[in-house]
């Protein structure tokens, strides 16, 4: 078996900052991956991705909510490698210009709530349903998508936050029925929803105060504890979802 065989490829989607940047950095530091392709949505959000001066490294301009972009990036990538190891979709969003998780019923508005749709669940399934035939190969690859805890209807007790929760409820829903029809498909793909914990990123940094110093997260451990869960996965332990401790979540 020569060594490039043994070498894997990596897609990070929204590796433009935060997490996604940090499994960036991370997969570009490990002698075992060949390449890394990597989507930011905006250039001027992506500066730090943009300034990497990595031959492995490969950027590609994408929104999640546009099929058509998700298309053409999955397709530039076929047009140099058949196979993916990680697919890793980091993509979401909490807050962007005015609007804010609703703290109560009179904060809901339909705008709103589509937006976390289409970002936080509609996209990942398109994104589920492209990258497909890039992972029926026969080496193990893994398909995780960046959730949170509180989509989880089972460990919600203080409510709030409607259309975050529910467009993370929807998307671990999409990854446990994707990997149903995967295991038909992609038998060597393992699909798992992940909670990182809070993360010291633009995302959780308008709600990080009243978070213990102890369970605020650098992206470097966010991305190290969530390598861990990925790296001691089996097949049975597909459309799952994981906390960053490696403990299940109850749906």
């Amino acid at each position: 078996m020569s060594i490039d065989s043994l070498l894997k490829t990596a897609l990070i989607i929204g590796g433009g900052q935060g997490i996604g940047l940090g499994f960036v950095r991370q997969l570009l530091a490990q002698s075992d991956i060949d390449r890394v392709y990597a989507t930011y949505r905006r250039v001027e959000s992506a500066a730090e991705l943009l300034a990497i001066d990595n031959p492995k490294l490969h950027c590609l301009q994408m929104d999640i909510t546009d099929e058509s972009q998700i298309a053409a990036v999955i397709q530039a990538i076929q047009a140099e490698t058949k196979t993916l190891h990680y697919v890793i979709n980091s993509a979401g969003v909490l807050h962007e210009g005015e609007m804010q998780p609703e703290k109560s019923l009179r904060h809901i508005n339909s705008e709103q709530l589509l937006r976390y749709f289409q970002v936080n669940s509609i996209g990942a399934m398109l994104l589920f349903k492209q990258v497909q035939p890039l992972l029926k190969h026969d080496a193990r690859s893994i398909l995780a998508t960046i959730s949170a805890k509180v989509g989880s209807i089972g460990d919600n007790q203080i409510g709030g936050w409607y259309g975050y929760r529910a467009s993370k409820t929807a998307l671990n829903m999409f990854i446990r029925t994707t990997a149903i029809e995967y295991k038909r498909t992609c038998p060597n793909a393992i699909l798992v929803a992940l909670h990182p914990g809070t993360t010291a990123t633009r995302l959780s940094q308008p709600f990080q105060r009243n978070v213990p110093p102890e369970k605020l997260f650098s992206v470097d451990r966010t991305v190290s504890q969530l390598f861990t869960v990925m790296d001691g996965l089996t097949p049975t332990d597909s459309g799952e979802f994981f906390s960053w401790d490696g403990s299940k979540i109850a749906w």
